[in-house]
């Protein structure tokens, strides 16, 4: 395929699958069920955050973490008791426990109270086209707090060469306005070109077989690499191709 062939194939799956039927399987729908801005980028986060696996289990579980915290994310952030994070011990997926949910509402807490939210701190350290460093930075900054060293896993830090694949999927959801109704766009401060690709297993082997990616491990270099013929195809949006090789790879087994 040549470039522009690859670009219009490319651009076809975007249109077939950046649309609001996308939302009834994939853990977006949870922040979809919210219209306060905090209350989106929460719940956002924390699907994002166990966004592995099976996706009926991760969206299930990702319910269960909202009516944990009374279908009110930001006021539970907030105003929540202590008492009151002792009902979320018994919260599990996978190796994300219920001791690493009660550290996430208490990260989450001092980034609201103490450091504006969560836009304003990844909207620090933004490199041209580039948010690695902005969300090195934000992990950092997201354990200020006390916490058990082995929740730190939970969120990637791609200078360790992580691909940090759940928060550029967050960081899609918040950032890009798609005029679709599938990604909200509701944070101005993030310029859409410098988001990256969520690359997993799916996107990695459709952009494997598309030459889009040589590198065989998914980690920051395949990023990294990724990103940059992406963005040779739409400097402004690479990001949106993330529906396109995710709709091949899980819809079309491509």
């Amino acid at each position: 395929m040549t470039n522009s062939e690859l670009k219009s194939f490319l651009d076809e799956k975007v249109e077939l699958y950046n649309n609001p039927k996308f939302i009834e399987s994939d853990p977006i729908q949870i922040p979809h069920a919210f219209s306060l801005k905090e209350d989106i980028e929460i719940a956002g986060f924390l699907s994002a955050t166990i966004a592995w696996g099976n996706r009926k289990m991760i969206i299930n579980n990702a319910k269960k973490m909202m009516d944990f915290m009374g279908n009110s994310p930001y006021d539970f952030i907030l105003n929540h008791q202590d008492y009151q994070l002792e009902k979320l011990e018994n919260f599990v997926h996978r190796t994300f426990n219920g001791g690493d949910m009660i550290t996430f509402v208490k990260g989450l807490q001092n980034i609201y109270t103490n450091h504006n939210g969560l836009e304003a701190v990844f909207s620090k350290n933004i490199e041209k086209d580039s948010m690695q460093k902005s969300i090195s930075e934000f992990k950092k900054v997201f354990f200020e707090i006390n916490h058990q060293s082995r929740t730190q896993k939970h969120i990637s830090d791609p200078l360790n060469n992580s691909a940090a694949k759940r928060i550029n999927m967050f960081l899609r959801w918040m950032v890009r306005n798609d005029k679709k109704g599938v990604d909200f766009g509701i944070w101005k401060t993030i310029p859409t070109s410098a988001l990256s690709c969520p690359l997993d297993v799916h996107s990695g082997n459709v952009a494997r077989k598309l030459e889009l990616l040589s590198r065989k491990q998914n980690d920051a270099k395949a990023l990294s690499e990724l990103d940059t013929n992406l963005r040779k195809l739409d400097p402004n949006d690479p990001v949106k191709y993330d529906f396109a090789l995710f709709g091949l790879g899980v819809f079309e087994k491509f």
